[in-house]
């Protein structure tokens, strides 16, 4: 069966402009209709009624002002719309964060936050003009399902606070450990109304999301709280009670007091933000793409994330990212590109302008509901399920991560899935590389897939002890060298010549090259003689040849009867 070999390398790189041309601009020059307009109008529409209490919750979650997290959302939809790789990609305030920022407010503060926001906006500009976009791609499935699972359990430990009402000692601890036991102790103080209250909300997004899965169901579900607060003048916290009334104005852009000291402070707070924003605007996008069958441009993406999180800053909003349960309703809304998540933002500016002040009748307990739901929905409950089943390997990444997300830090979390994920793979491909011949040394050595009765290259070989031929099949690296060391150094004084076939090898770095190296070496010193054919398949030759593998150290030929002739015609003792 003939092998069709994509060669990433021969094709033609894309240009400058076919990676930094915004979605907008592409959707302009498709030419774009008043039809298209009103499709984009219902979809802002619907993404902004979701938008608005669920930015609101995030906020309060992590730390900031529910009017922060509105200017968020604004801010956030606006810039990833107009500068974005994606038709349909919703930025603001996502949980995800809510840990990284809450952290970092009781650490550095509020000022400390925003400027921390600034910087890891230039750190995804950075990173999207360099185009590292498409590298930020390769974390592993385990490690992405693992941490957003942690970030879920935290969320809703984050809530229960407010879901049941309760009166806390003190300050309520961060880490899961120590908050465990003050919650505990508190729950006699618990509040029968504001249960209520939390229980309904989570009742009407449960029951409308069955019966009516296009209404709104999280703003429908909030505004029915702070109606029955108002009607029934119940005493529960509210937006109000806790943080006052919401502006009805936008803020004016301002740059927090920056010095060296708090620029080193904040900078690995900044580049954990920059981290996070990047992994989840880009699987966001990638669920776009699924959904749709358009194709986002990754690295334009994380430019217009930068931007976004750059000007939240100035505004004095909290970080922004790709939203996967917006970016959803979006195109579920029947969105036709970008616009529509410009007015998004424009409906929630809307929002703050003329009705802000009801805002403030917001149960506290409502809005830990919906971040109840958000934290649920976080939970990829199938993939989780299906990832600790399917290997040991898989499942210790999954669960390393998910714990580490959980109890210890969530840079630390990623960091170390990502090298389990890494180790796997490296095991994994170590195995599937092999080497093979008509007369093996080691059984073990042998791939698993051999097949049987192979016709060996030139049967007067079979009976010739002083020719080896040896085939070396799959990615020959650093993690296959050492087994495949092992093989080749078996070479006693008795051979004279072997030949060495790369045809099967679709890479080989340096770790392998001195392999080989160490190799000739040796042979050397025995006299035996090295062929190495195959070696102009995928570039294999020059990997070596720049490794300093060239004559007289060993000898190229194009293929096994060439290499079979050389030393016929130069026989070497009696070949």
């Amino acid at each position: 069966m003939a092998k069709t070999i994509i060669n990433n390398t021969s094709q033609s790189k894309p240009t400058f402009a076919e990676l930094f041309t915004p979605k907008l601009i592409s959707i302009l020059k498709e030419g774009y209709t008043l039809a298209n307009f009103r499709a984009d109008a219902v979809a802002g529409l619907t993404v902004a009624i979701v938008a608005l209490p669920l930015s609101m919750a995030i906020a309060i979650a992590s730390g900031a002002s529910p009017a922060q997290g509105l200017y968020t959302a604004i801010i956030g939809g606006f810039f990833v719309s107009i500068f974005g790789g994606s038709r349909f990609q919703i930025g603001g305030p996502a949980g995800a964060f809510i840990v990284l920022v809450s952290a970092t407010v009781q650490i550095h503060g509020m000022e400390g936050l925003i400027l921390a926001t600034i910087l890891s906006g230039l750190i995804l500009a950075i990173i999207g003009f360099l185009q590292l976009g498409t590298y930020i791609k390769f974390i592993p499935y385990p490690v992405i399902v693992g941490f957003t699972s942690g970030i879920a359990v935290i969320i809703f430990s984050s809530q229960i606070k407010e879901l049941l009402g309760l009166t806390l000692p003190g300050a309520e601890p961060a880490p899961l450990l120590e908050k465990i036991p003050v919650i505990w102790y508190s729950l006699p103080t618990a509040e029968p109304m504001t249960i209520t209250l939390a229980i309904g909300t989570i009742g009407i997004i449960c029951a409308l999301s069955r019966l009516r899965p296009h209404w709104p169901g999280m703003l429908i579900a909030v505004a029915s709280a702070a109606l029955l607060t108002i009607i029934l003048d119940l005493h529960v916290s509210t937006i109000g009670t806790t943080f006052g009334d919401i502006p009805d104005s936008f803020p004016m852009p301002s740059l927090p007091d920056v010095d060296i000291a708090k620029i080193m402070a904040v900078l690995p707070t900044a580049f954990a933000f920059a981290l996070l924003g990047s992994i989840e605007s880009l699987l966001s996008a990638v669920v776009a793409d699924g959904m749709t069958g358009r194709r986002h441009r990754s690295n334009i993406e994380l430019v217009a994330q930068g931007a976004a999180n750059i000007a939240s800053g100035l505004f004095g909003g909290i970080c922004v990212t790709g939203t996967i349960a917006r970016t959803v309703t979006n195109i579920r809304a029947g969105a036709h590109g970008p616009i529509a998540g410009i007015l998004h933002a424009v409906f929630i500016l809307i929002f703050i302008l003329v009705a802000a002040p009801l805002a403030s009748f917001i149960p506290l307990a409502s809005l830990g509901g919906v971040l109840a739901i958000v934290a649920w929905n976080m939970i990829e409950k199938q993939a989780f399920t299906t990832l600790i089943r399917a290997s040991r390997g898989d499942a210790a990444v999954l669960l390393s991560t998910f714990l580490l997300t959980i109890f210890r830090d969530l840079t630390e979390a990623i960091i170390v899935g990502f090298s389990l994920g890494s180790v796997l793979f490296i095991h994994r491909m170590s195995k599937v590389t092999a080497i093979e011949t008509h007369a093996p040394f080691v059984v073990e050595d042998k791939s698993n897939n051999t097949i049987k009765n192979r016709i060996p290259y030139d049967r007067a070989s079979v009976n010739n002890r002083e020719i080896l031929i040896y085939r070396i099949s799959g990615a020959f690296f650093f993690g296959a060298a050492p087994s495949i060391g092992s093989v080749l150094d078996q070479i006693a004084d008795t051979h004279r010549a072997l030949i060495i076939d790369f045809t099967g090898v679709p890479f080989i770095d340096s770790t392998a090259a001195n392999t080989i190296e160490s190799l000739a070496h040796k042979a050397k010193r025995k006299n035996v003689e090295i062929y190495l054919t195959g070696t102009k398949h995928h570039n294999v030759g020059s990997e070596l040849f720049s490794n300093g593998i060239k004559s007289p150290l060993v000898h190229y030929a194009k293929n096994i009867d060439e290499a079979l002739t050389k030393l016929k015609k130069k026989p070497v003792d009696g070949v």
